[in-house]
């Protein structure tokens, strides 16, 4: 007889978690929150189900000589090492949707909270004392809501609070203005939602340029009676900042959910009155947890199966060519690096693969390049499955061609498109020697070839003599190592340079090289993450 599969459950899950694996499988228990029965429990298993107290590193990773798949049964991936379960070819699947109407209902829940003191008056209340005139709220009627990123759960949010007769405004530079009005929600710049906005909520995916974006300058522009609510990561609320707008006046108060560490018991603001409060309990209602407990089981499934997993968040699973499978990753930077040289919406993406592998089933790389381009971009965790929806909802039409001519390689992988004010995109990579180095070969026409790096500058400018050496020197003033450089020209005079760099550059830096060398393009890459 053949020996099921093992599947290690380190934490307490849904019993329908259980029931939704089916009878095909081995099921152990194990805590996960205890290390040494971790490393100990893990060393045989095809997957492990966890949520977010269980630790998988790359020591359990390791340890686990038969791992094939790590399941978050939630969104959040911190506690799982993404990066050594690739190299370990082992997959990590989530549950990106699970939570999404929990945390929009918990938003919601913050905000009538906010305008009606509820709890500090239930504390007053329990405490002995009757003070109605002390809690004297607001009506959420005709008030404007500002939404900060329309994703799925900033739609959600939109909806229900349409349900309190408010006007619901929006900031998200990759939403439509018809997808907007779909939505009931008029689309406005980010300055424009704070000023105007009564209740201000921010739904934003935690990058680099989102982290403190409601910061000391965003406050100062706020009505004196708003209120801020982050109820999506921890940091995109500066918490030292809010501190300061809060004893200052320039806000009325605000509802956080998450923190920048967690946990959290000794932010300033946590005494405040006008403040509420949650220990991240976003995802913490027994519908989300149920929901996100059988979608991994689910996605258990089907990898352990062989079959293609839409919630895989490295590696696309299923019946893929052998040829294809490394083309996933590379594709999905080039998506990445597409967005990233972005300065308006884009309208039409086109995924072109050229070469021997055209005549195999190819349809994983068009996914994995729509993956890429939005996953810096929306606060939605992305996937296989929900990125062609991502698209559709924004107006971005795409489409994947297929060519077997390939000139200098054996194949090319391209993501191109037009964005809104009409300018077009173009970026290309390929994988060669027996390494498989994913390199890139063109961008925006310019012919180059360097490998790809976690930390990049793609720099355009007018060429002429000194501006490698003025790029030396701002870099080395700032103590930021050029690992590598590629230089390409057109035949008019402008060169485009992609620098490799050891680290994320210090803040200023690029514009300070963009003034110094005059370039019309600059741009920064970080693929660390």
């Amino acid at each position: 007889m053949t020996a099921k599969p093992i599947v290690l459950i380190a934490e307490e899950l849904s019993p329908a978690t259980v029931e939704a694996l089916g009878p095909d499988f081995e099921v152990r228990n194990t805590n996960g929150a205890d290390r040494a029965e971790l490393l100990r429990d893990i060393v045989d298993v095809d997957a492990i189900l966890v949520r977010s107290a269980t630790q998988v590193d790359a020591e359990a990773i390791t340890a686990a000589k038969n791992l094939k798949v790590i399941a978050r049964a939630g969104v959040g991936l911190d506690n799982v090492d993404i990066k050594a379960a690739t190299v370990a070819g082992v997959m990590v699947v989530n549950a990106p949707t699970s939570n999404i109407i929990s945390a929009a209902e918990l938003t919601v829940g913050h905000i009538v909270s906010l305008a009606r003191n509820i709890p500090a008056a239930n504390a007053s209340l329990k405490n002995g004392e009757w003070k109605r005139s002390k809690y004297t709220g607001t009506e959420l009627y005709e008030k404007t809501a500002g939404i900060i990123g329309l994703g799925r759960i900033g739609a959600l949010v939109a909806a229900r609070l349409q349900g309190f007769e408010m006007e619901i405004v929006a900031y998200d530079p990759y939403v439509t203005p018809a997808r907007a009005q779909q939505l009931g929600v008029k689309l406005l710049p980010l300055e424009e939602l704070l000023e105007v906005s009564d209740f201000i909520t921010i739904h934003m995916p935690k990058t680099p340029e989102t982290v403190g974006m409601l910061g000391a300058e965003a406050f100062k522009k706020m009505k004196k009676s708003a209120f801020v609510i982050n109820v999506a990561r921890g940091g995109l609320v500066d918490e030292a900042a809010l501190e300061e707008a809060l004893e200052a006046g320039e806000i009325a108060g605000a509802g956080i959910d998450v923190f920048v560490k967690e946990p959290a018991t000794d932010v300033p603001f946590l005494g405040r009155e006008n403040v509420t409060v949650t220990p991240h309990l976003g995802a913490s209602t027994d519908e989300a947890q149920e929901k996100a407990g059988i979608a991994v089981a689910k996605s258990v499934r089907l990898a352990l199966a062989g079959e293609l997993v839409p919630d895989a968040v490295n590696v696309a699973g299923g019946v893929i060519a052998s040829e294809v499978r490394p083309g996933i990753p590379l594709v999905e930077k080039l998506g990445r690096i597409f967005t990233a040289l972005a300065t308006d919406r884009v309208v039409n993406v086109d995924i072109e693969v050229a070469g021997e592998i055209a005549s195999l089933d190819v349809k994983a790389l068009e996914l994995a390049a729509l993956k890429g381009v939005f996953m810096d971009v929306v606060s939605d965790s992305v996937s296989y499955v929900n990125a062609p929806l991502l698209a559709e909802q924004r107006g971005m039409a795409h489409r994947l061609v297929t060519t077997s001519v390939s000139e200098e390689y054996r194949n090319v992988l391209t993501v191109s498109g037009a964005q809104a004010n009409g300018a077009q995109i173009s970026v290309s990579g390929t994988l060669t020697g027996p390494k498989q180095i994913e390199k890139l070969v063109a961008v925006n026409g310019y012919e180059l070839e360097m490998p790809l790096s976690e930390h990049m500058i793609v720099l355009q400018y007018q060429d002429r003599p000194g501006v490698i050496g003025s790029l030396g020197s701002l870099c080395g003033a700032e103590e930021v190592n050029i690992a590598g450089m590629q230089v390409s020209r057109s035949k008019a005079g402008e060169a485009l340079a992609v620098l490799s760099v050891d680290n994320g550059l210090p803040e200023g830096l690029l514009e300070r090289v963009r003034d110094g060398i005059g370039a019309t393009v600059t741009r920064e890459i970080n693929l660390s993450e």
